[in-house]
């Protein structure tokens, strides 16, 4: 959702313009981005996977880089989506089932695999610098234990995490469970909106769509929490708008910005291609104080919400709190967790 507060941008297109020459522009950018799409090469990692920039909370970054590495099985992208799905980054947090902190360790566990990570004398299950590596060894452990097993050593390890070691041993491999299958899909999906791609993100042809739906609502009136309902006008506010026009491709993503943000990689600022989700944060060093959301339109320029008592309109991406963009997949926003699911983690 947005913020109600001070101005933070001014509209680039004046309103003498006129809408016909807006339409005009998006329609460019939207054939554009069918034609980039066409000739980019795929997206992907390859070799040593580092964390990107502004994915983690700046206080985890380095323990999550220094501990992802701890064997062959993880690395720091797959360690922050494990901690992301378990928490949220939340240190404090607490399951129904007793999982506990960030790592969501549950205390008999704790008690077998928990480690004093910064060397104080004390293994606290509160203290992140004692739950990410802990989180690290707990993954290299179970790895250890299958790896014997054919298939990849990380999604052999993650379904031991999810189903036990017994049943990756006894099916061979990942055990036909959905609930394990769907687990080692989401964290391996998820892994990826943590990890500095080694070449040039993938474009989108959904994108264009998304441009498409979001360039029709152009001069409508801002609404805090607005959905784009009937009862509402056909009002939005700035996440409001970015889960309206990709729900026109049939991509769900959450409601909020900034659990908007892992709905897929992050190409840099030089590699936006439009329909890209642009995000603003309050701390650049956390993306969990992310503010406000924008669709990538090309040229610099975005389509989003802005605040109350402004409308739907063009603005420019490039501001001091600029923290970053996305490349929304549909894997990507499905592997999202959804507030029930950390809820009851």
């Amino acid at each position: 959702m947005g913020e109600d507060g001070p101005v933070r941008k001014k509209a680039w297109l004046a309103v003498s313009i006129g809408m016909g020459l807006s339409f005009s522009l998006v329609a460019l950018l939207v054939l554009a981005t069918y034609m980039v799409a066409s000739k980019l090469p795929g997206g992907g990692s390859g070799g040593s996977v580092r964390l990107v920039e502004g994915a983690v909370p700046a206080e985890y970054a380095q323990l999550v880089e220094q501990h992802g590495n701890r064997c062959p099985a993880i690395n720091p992208a797959l360690l922050a989506a494990q901690l992301y799905q378990e928490s949220g980054w939340n240190p404090k947090a607490v399951s129904p089932a007793n999982a506990r902190g960030l790592a969501q360790f549950i205390p008999g566990t704790w008690d077998a695999y928990g480690v004093d990570g910064d060397g104080d004398g004390d293994r606290d299950i509160w203290d992140p610098a004692d739950a990410i590596p802990s989180a690290a060894a707990y993954d290299c452990a179970l790895a250890k234990y299958v790896k014997g097993v054919p298939g990849d050593p990380t999604h052999n390890m993650l379904a031991s995490y999810n189903a036990g070691s017994y049943a990756v041993i006894k099916y061979n491999g990942v055990p036909p469970y959905n609930e394990t299958q769907n687990y080692v899909q989401r964290i391996t999906t998820l892994a990826k909106s943590f990890a500095a791609p080694t070449r040039p993100v993938a474009a989108s042809k959904q994108a264009a769509a998304a441009i498409y739906f979001a360039q029709k609502q152009l001069g409508t009136p801002y609404l805090w929490g607005g959905n784009g309902t009937p009862d509402q006008d056909g009002r939005f506010d700035c996440s409001g708008l970015t889960k309206a026009s990709y729900a026109t491709v049939g991509i769900e993503l959450p409601r909020v910005a900034n659990d908007q943000w892992n709905a897929g990689p992050h190409p840099s600022r030089d590699e936006l291609q439009p329909g890209d989700l642009v995000f603003f944060a309050y701390d650049l060093q956390d993306p969990r104080s992310i503010h406000h959301v924008g669709i990538y339109v090309g040229g610099g320029k975005m389509i989003n919400a802005p605040y109350t008592g402004a409308v739907i309109r063009y603005d420019d991406i490039d501001s001091p709190d600029y923290i970053g963009a996305t490349r929304v997949t549909k894997d990507g926003a499905n592997a999202l967790p959804t507030p029930q699911e950390r809820a009851a983690s």
